[in-house]
């Protein structure tokens, strides 16, 4: 369980209201824990498991087996053994860090993240082997969050992995959002876009799911492998030509977008013997930081859960409406703990360090100079902001000028990509560490 107190900062330190902010950001965290959310799902007795209001006898399956797939599903993985016992035949988990590892009868692999690589390409291979055993009177049971998508690759015929990679870090590196991303994957992996479904062999399949996609959509969590896609080839082509990739994408890619069979639509028969339930999502982690704030003496108010673009824009839009209710307390009066969930995006043209909460934080410093008795903190819920370890960072009306103290610019920083190394220099990057778990991004303005 992640510690409040690993959330303080230089500025959370320095302020009467930082440890009540911090137990704000981790009862956000606690909420979507893995165990917890699975725990909240799924109950078992005797041979009779309830998943969501839906019953299945445990005794009328041949086998019993698991995949996990994601960043939280090593917690999930815990949490659905505890409950289904000596009903477990055996499992296959797919993780980020295969350190943390599980007993017997589960096997622990691990992937590349954010972009594939050869252990992703070996998880995907054993993946297939593994779900092409099942029959039609066994049960699988399918723990997805977020990271799955790259930690477990298995691309079509004529597609390589070099070729994923390269598509992968263009479309990353031009800010496109998550579900054009994964639209563009469902329709170049085997197992992505119903995929695993089409290799099970008509299997019963269960699939609890933790979104850290904006709006839930099952086909864009992980890359929907246990879901029927809406999109076509041809909405993936057109990705390509938003962002201006066609002379950047590998020419196996185009062909294959050109020629390859469509994905399993909705209402196909196939996923007639699937259930596939949200077990938690980035509104459950803001519901919960709403509470506490609550109990911390702050007046509560949820902004919004869909939040996407461009950071610049998302920094200039919400530093915009911290200034305003700070004067005209519309529409929540000080104290007040606002909260703001979703996904920004960043155009990536410098070579230093960050993701895109530390630069939405670093977009809002200019912002919010000498602004008084504001803050402004951003939090990726997995405890990982892009390739860092750093969650996020905290920015205050005080930020500007203490940065200009020191000889650091912001304007240069965002220049560069570089925004992890302007808070790090500042103390203000959140580090509580990996969650465990992943529920998208929360944002927190408060006014004191």
């Amino acid at each position: 369980m992640i510690s409040d107190q690993s959330f303080l900062t230089y500025s959370l330190r320095g302020t009467i209201h930082g440890e009540p902010i911090a137990r704000i950001m981790a009862e956000a965290i606690h909420a979507v824990e893995p165990d917890e959310v699975v725990k909240r799902s799924v109950s078992c007795t005797g041979d009779t498991l309830c998943v969501g209001g839906r019953d299945y006898d445990l005794s009328g399956f041949k086998h019993v087996h698991l995949l996990g797939i994601g960043k939280a599903s090593i917690g999930m993985t815990r949490a659905l053994m505890e409950i289904i016992g000596s009903h477990l035949t055996g499992g296959l988990v797919i993780t980020k860090d295969a350190r943390e590892s599980l007993q017997p009868p589960i096997v622990t692999l691990q992937g590349g993240h954010p972009i594939p690589d050869e252990n992703s390409l070996i998880a995907g291979s054993k993946v297939i082997e593994f779900v092409s055993s099942l029959g039609a009177k066994d049960l699988l049971f399918c723990l997805i969050s977020g990271g799955g998508s790259a930690l477990m690759t298995a691309p079509v015929e004529g597609v390589s992995l070099a070729d994923m990679q390269s598509l992968l870090s263009s479309l990353l590196a031009c800010g496109a959002r998550i579900d054009e991303i994964n639209t563009m994957r469902r329709h170049l992996d085997r197992l992505k876009g119903g995929g695993l479904v089409k290799l099970a062999n008509g299997a019963t399949i269960v699939s609890l799911i933790l979104s850290d996609v904006v709006g839930n959509p099952l086909e864009a969590i992980a890359s929907g492998p246990t879901a029927t896609d809406p999109t076509t080839r041809a909405d993936a082509l057109s990705v390509i030509g938003q962002y201006e990739l066609q002379n950047k994408v590998p020419s196996t890619i185009l062909a294959c977008l050109e020629t390859a069979p469509e994905t399993p639509k909705p209402g196909d028969e196939l996923f007639k013997t699937v259930q596939n339930l949200i077990i938690g999502s980035n509104l459950e982690a803001a519901q919960a930081a709403l509470t506490q704030a609550s109990m911390e003496g702050f007046n509560p108010y949820l902004l919004r859960t869909d939040q996407q673009g461009d950071i610049h824009d998302v920094a200039f839009e919400l530093s915009t409406f911290l200034r305003q209710t700070s004067r005209t307390g519309d529409p929540v009066t000080r104290p007040a703990c606002i909260i703001v969930g979703g996904e920004t995006t960043v155009i990536v043209n410098g070579k230093g360090k960050g993701g895109r909460n530390t630069e939405l934080a670093l977009a809002a410093v200019r912002e919010l100079a000498a602004f008084p008795y504001v803050m402004l903190i951003t939090l990726a819920t997995d405890g990982e902001d892009g390739t860092t370890d750093a969650a996020g960072a905290v920015v205050t009306g005080d930020t500007f000028q203490r940065a200009a103290d020191m000889g650091l610019y912001g304007e240069e920083y965002l220049e560069q990509n570089d925004s992890y190394s302007f808070f790090a220099a500042l103390d203000d990057l959140l580090k509580p560490g990996p969650t465990g778990t992943n529920v998208n991004d929360l944002i927190f303005l408060l006014i004191f």
